[in-house]
C-alpha cells in the first residue's frame, strides 16, 4: 500500500485539483509530507474518495453542509457526520471510503495529520492533547472516533484564512501551516483529556456535575446547591472535578459560556451584546475581554 502523506518532493504547498465543473470544486492540497487537506464543495452530485493506506494519522472533519459517511471497510461499520459538525479520528491503518452522497449542496473540509507531525510537539505529559491524539494514533484502530462537536465561529474563521493563503503570491506553505497549527491548537483544547486511572466513582461523580453544568451554565447553581444536587460534600466536590477534568468549577463554567459564545456568533441576527447576556455576561466589555484572554481574537473579527 502507497502513504496517504510524502506527495510533494520540496517544501512548497502542492494543490490537485480533483473536481472543478458546473459549480463544483474539490482538491487535495499538500501543505507538507505530514498534512494534507481535502476541500470541497458539492452541488446535487455524489462523490466517492477511496483510501487504502498504512498510515498513522488523525484525521478532523469538518462538515459545513450537507452529510459525510466515512465507510471503514476493515470493521465494516460507518460513521456519519452531520452538518454543523467537527469530527475527530484516530486511524493506524486504512481501508476506507468517504461518500459525499447526491444533494442539493454539501461542503467539506478534511484534514489528515500524520503522527510523525505530532511527534515534533511531543511534551512528555499524557494531559496535554497532542500527546493524547499521538498516542491514540499508535494504537490499532481502522478508524476510532476520538471527539465530535459543532462547527463555531473560531473555527470557520481559521478555515476560511487558511483556504485564502493560496490567494497570496508569497511563504503559502508557512502560512498554510500556521493556519493549520491554529486550527489543531483550537479543537484541541476542546477536547475533554480523563486519565484512564481515574477510579469509577470519582468519574461517575464528575460526569455527573459535568451534566449539571451543562444545562445550568448561563446562570451557574451555587457550590453547595451542586454539591446537593450530586450527593456528596462540597470539598470532595470541587476535588473530584478539577482531578478528573483538570480544571476548576468556575473556570469551566466560564469555558462553557465562551464555548457557546463562539457557536452564536455564527448566526447574523444577534449583536455581540445580545451574546454575552445570552451565555450569562451583562458587560459587553468584560465578555469581549475574556473571549480575547481565551481564544486570541476579539468577537467582532468573528461575526459574518
Amino acid at each position: 500500500m502507497e502513504s496517504f502523506f510524502f506527495n510533494i518532493t520540496d517544501n512548497h504547498c502542492k494543490t490537485t485539483n480533483i473536481l472543478n465543473i458546473n459549480g463544483n470544486h474539490f482538491k487535495r492540497v499538500d501543505i507538507s509530507n505530514g498534512i494534507v487537506f481535502l476541500e470541497g464543495k458539492f452541488l446535487n452530485i455524489a462523490k466517492e474518495i477511496k483510501m487504502k493506506n498504512l498510515d498513522r494519522f488523525i484525521m478532523m472533519v469538518m462538515v459545513k453542509k450537507g452529510t459525510l459517511t466515512i465507510k471503514d471497510n476493515i470493521s465494516s461499520s460507518n460513521e456519519i457526520i452531520n452538518e454543523g459538525d467537527v469530527g475527530i479520528y484516530s486511524s493506524s491503518r486504512q481501508d476506507m471510503v468517504l461518500e459525499i452522497k447526491r444533494s442539493t449542496e454539501t461542503e467539506v473540509f478534511i484534514l489528515f495529520i500524520a503522527d510523525f507531525f505530532l511527534k515534533r510537539y511531543l511534551s512528555g505529559s499524557m494531559d496535554e492533547p497532542i500527546d493524547f491524539l499521538y498516542a491514540k494514533s499508535q494504537k490499532e484502530f481502522s478508524l476510532k472516533r476520538v471527539d465530535i462537536q459543532p462547527i463555531d465561529a473560531l473555527t470557520l474563521y481559521i478555515i476560511n484564512r487558511l483556504l485564502n493563503v493560496f490567494d497570496q503570491e508569497r511563504m503559502q506553505s508557512i502560512r498554510a501551516e500556521y493556519r493549520v497549527i491554529e486550527f489543531m491548537i483550537h479543537r484541541f483544547k476542546l477536547l475533554d483529556i480523563i486519565d484512564e486511572a481515574i477510579i469509577k466513582e470519582d468519574l461517575l461523580l464528575a460526569q455527573k456535575l459535568k451534566t449539571i453544568l451543562l444545562e445550568n451554565f448561563v446562570s451557574p447553581l451555587t457550590i453547595p446547591v451542586l454539591a446537593h444536587l450530586c450527593a456528596t460534600n462540597e470539598t470532595k466536590l470541587k476535588k473530584v472535578f478539577k482531578k478528573v477534568y483538570k480544571t476548576t468549577i468556575h473556570t469551566y463554567v466560564q469555558k462553557l459560556r465562551l464555548e457557546k459564545a463562539n457557536y452564536l456568533l455564527k448566526e447574523e441576527t444577534f449583536t455581540i451584546g445580545e451574546i454575552a447576556k445570552k451565555v450569562g455576561y451583562n458587560h459587553q466589555g468584560y465578555f469581549s475581554k475574556l473571549f480575547f484572554n481565551a481564544y486570541g481574537i476579539n468577537p467582532k473579527e468573528l461575526i459574518s
